[in-house]
């Protein structure tokens, strides 16, 4: 691949549309299912033009009519992605429990799309669905008083616990399944480790028996963490959202202005 395809601005979605001369023997849709079939199997590493044309029964020449190579293929099927996430339009539900749906789509989707959290700022999400997202965050957020980068601070917020939450857990997954072993039988084997630090990390291992950590259903336990951070998410934004609006702003003499002077 010439070395300027790589840029981060060489994207599949600033080039021009092709002027059709023929009708391809394939649909883009139909690549990107394929494609998106292969990754969810294999991951990036089993994707390759040929394999999917192999899989698609087609030559190179009805696979190069849509992209040019691997790079642009993974931007479409990215893209295909975010068209699994939902935004609620502003006015059908309150605002928090619209971006509630919003990062609970997020994480869903890229828990049945691990791949695809490797890839994500790669290249600028600019395809029809993620600018639907975004249009639809935009709307939501604003509908709720946020304003200017307000709206951009909120979401990214948001965005950023659900992608880290589906990190954390893809990164679980995969080490269970390269084990080949049970969360049951992992904890097992690390359980007599930690009884012999024990003594050196007393409130470690008092919170560890209290909580009985190790024999905790891991994937549910991180669904609980993930709950948890986003409610608190959700409350800091409500609280910062209720201080700022227009009418409960408050001069620079005054209590509110005393307490931001002292950090609060």
């Amino acid at each position: 691949m010439p070395q300027n395809q790589d840029s981060f601005i060489s994207s599949v979605w600033l080039k021009p549309p092709r002027t059709q001369t023929g009708q391809p023997s394939l649909s883009r849709e139909q690549i990107v299912r394929a494609a998106m079939e292969i990754l969810d199997e294999e991951g990036t590493a089993g994707l390759s033009m040929r394999r999917l044309g192999t899989k698609l029964d087609a030559g190179a020449t009805s696979l190069y009519w849509h992209v040019a190579h691997k790079d642009e293929l993974l931007e479409l099927v990215v893209d295909e992605v975010f068209g699994e996430v939902y935004v609620p339009e502003p006015g059908d539900t309150d605002w928090r429990i619209g971006a509630s749906i919003v990062a609970n789509g997020l994480r869903a989707a890229l828990l049945r799309h691990t791949w695809v959290i490797a890839l994500l700022g790669a290249h600028p999400t600019l395809g029809p669905n993620a600018m639907r997202v975004g249009e639809r965050m935009i709307a939501l957020f604003s509908a709720a008083g946020f304003t200017g980068f307000e709206v951009s601070h909120a979401s990214s917020v948001l965005n950023a616990h659900a992608i880290g939450s589906a990190t954390s857990q893809a990164a679980f997954m995969a080490a269970m399944k390269r084990t080949g072993k049970t969360p049951a039988e992992v904890a097992d084997e690390v359980e007599p480790f930690l009884d012999r630090v024990a003594p050196d990390h007393p409130n470690y291992d008092k919170w560890r028996r209290e909580t009985d950590q190790l024999h905790r259903d891991p994937e549910e336990l991180l669904d609980e963490t993930y709950a948890f951070g986003l409610e608190r998410i959700l409350d800091g934004l409500e609280q910062w959202r209720e201080a700022n609006r227009p009418d409960h702003r408050s001069g620079p003499g005054d209590q509110k202005g005393q307490s931001c002077g002292d950090g609060l």
